[in-house]
C-alpha cells in the first residue's frame, strides 16, 4: 500500500514513528507532505525512507497559502498514486478533504485523526463558528474520522457525518519505555532541591497559555511545604519565574526549561498535576500514569478520560482555588493506591494496542 500521512507543520509526525517504521519494514510505503518550515520533521522518517514533500499550509486559517497547498496535495496524490491519504491538524485535513474530493471516486481513500476537536464544551465561540462549520463540510468526503476521546467520538458520530467515525485510544504510549526507570529518587530530589519528605509536584508542557501553568503555581503558592517543578519550554518561561519570585515561592517553585530526564522525573515525584484549558488526550497525563503517579487534573475533555476518582482528583482549570483543594485533596490520599490504578489503567492506552486499531482500520 502507498499512504501519504499530511499535517500542518512536520512535528506532529513525532507521535507516529513507530507506527510508520512498522508499516514501512512489511513492505508499504509511507511519505510525508507538511509544511516543514514552521517544525520539522524527526530525522528518523528521512533514514526510514519516506520521502517529506513540501506544502504552504499555516496554523493560520485564513492564510492564503492553504489555498495553495490543496493543489499541492492533489497533485501529489494524482502523481504518486497513493492508496491511502491519512490526514492530521485541522487545516491540513481541511485541505486535504477538499484536495481528494474527486479522488475518492478513483478509489483514494482518505482518512482523518482528530487530534481534539477547536471546538468543544465550554471552547470560545469564535471557535465554534470557525472550526465546526469547516468539519462538518469536509466530514462529507472523509472515509474515516478517527476521535481520541469519548467527547469527540460523540460529538462526530451525532453531528458530522463521515462514512465512518471510530475510537482509538489516543496515539499510543510506548510501555517499554515509560514506567521502566530505575533513577535514585533521592538523587533526583538532591538535583533539584527538593529536601526529602517533602510533597513533590510534577509538570510537564509548553510554556503557554492554554496549558495554565500559572493557576498551579498560584494554587502551590498557598499549600506550605509543597514543591512544584515544571519541565518545558516555551514563551511564558520568564512569566512563570517572576510569578514565582512575586508570590515568595521561587524556593519551591522550579521552571526547568528543557528536559531530556523526562521518564525519571515521573519516576521520582509524588504526583503529577495538569491544568491546561483544553487537550485532544494528553500525552504528558498518559506518561505520568504510566510511572504510577496519582494525578491532579483539569477536568476538561481528554482528561476526563484517563482520570478519575480512582487515580487522582479533578478540578476547574479558571480557578486557582479549585486547584489548591484538589491538591490537598490528593495529597491527604492513599498515593500509592491511586498510582497502581493509573498504571493499570494506562495498559488499553499502549502503542501495541493502538497500533492493532490502526491495522484494523487500514485493513492490513
Amino acid at each position: 500500500m502507498k499512504i501519504l500521512y499530511v499535517t500542518t507543520v512536520g512535528s506532529t509526525m513525532h507521535f507516529f514513528k513507530t507506527f510508520v517504521g512498522d508499516l514501512i519494514q512489511k513492505g508499504h510505503q509511507v511519505d510525508i507532505a507538511t509544511n516543514n518550515s514552521i517544525t520539522s520533521v524527526p530525522d528518523v522518517y528521512q533514514e526510514m525512507g519516506c520521502v517529506v514533500y513540501p506544502l504552504s499550509c499555516s496554523r493560520n486559517p485564513l492564510a492564503c497559502g492553504n489555498l495553495k497547498a490543496i493543489g499541492e496535495i492533489k497533485k501529489l496524490v494524482v502523481q504518486n498514486g497513493y492508496d491511502l491519504v491519512h490526514c492530521h491538524t485541522p487545516i491540513a485535513a481541511a485541505c486535504t478533504r477538499l484536495a481528494c474530493r474527486s479522488l475518492r471516486k478513483k478509489g483514494v481513500k482518505v482518512y482523518y485523526t482528530a487530534h481534539g476537536f477547536h471546538f468543544f464544551k465550554g471552547a470560545p465561540l469564535k471557535n465554534w463558528l470557525i472550526y465546526y462549520p469547516v468539519e462538518k463540510f469536509c466530514a462529507h468526503f472523509t472515509d474515516m474520522l478517527i476521535t481520541m476521546n469519548q467527547e469527540d467520538y460523540a460529538l462526530a458520530k451525532k453531528s458530522l457525518r463521515a462514512k465512518q467515525v471510530v475510537y482509538v485510544p489516543g496515539v499510543g504510549i510506548d510501555l517499554n519505555k515509560f514506567g521502566k526507570s530505575t533513577a535514585d529518587k533521592l538523587e533526583k530530589r538532591k538535583e533539584l532541591g527538593i529536601p526529602e519528605g517533602a510533597p513533590w509536584l510534577l509538570n510537564i508542557g509548553e510554556l503557554i497559555p492554554r496549558k495554565n501553568q500559572e493557576t498551579i503555581i498560584r494554587a502551590v503558592s498557598n499549600i506550605p511545604n509543597v514543591y512544584l517543578t515544571i519541565a518545558g519550554r516555551g514563551p511564558l518561561d520568564q512569566y512563570l519565574k517572576d510569578l514565582a519570585c512575586e508570590l515568595g515561592v521561587e524556593d519551591r517553585v522550579k521552571v526547568l526549561g528543557f528536559r531530556t530526564d523526562i521518564n525519571d522525573l515521573c519516576h521520582s515525584a509524588d504526583a503529577y498535576v495538569f491544568a491546561s484549558f483544553h487537550e485532544g488526550l494528553p500525552v504528558a497525563v498518559m506518561e505520568s500514569m504510566a510511572n504510577g503517579l496519582p494525578c491532579v487534573v483539569s477536568r476538561i475533555r481528554g482528561n476526563v478520560d484517563l482520570i478519575d476518582e480512582k487515580g487522582g482528583v479533578l478540578f476547574n482549570p479558571h480557578d486557582a482555588v479549585d486547584c489548591q483543594n484538589a491538591i490537598q485533596k490528593l495529597l491527604s490520599m492513599d498515593l500509592k493506591s491511586l498510582g497502581d490504578r493509573n498504571k493499570t489503567f494506562i495498559q488499553d492506552f499502549s502503542i501495541e494496542n493502538v497500533m492493532s486499531y490502526m491495522y484494523r482500520f487500514y485493513n492490513l
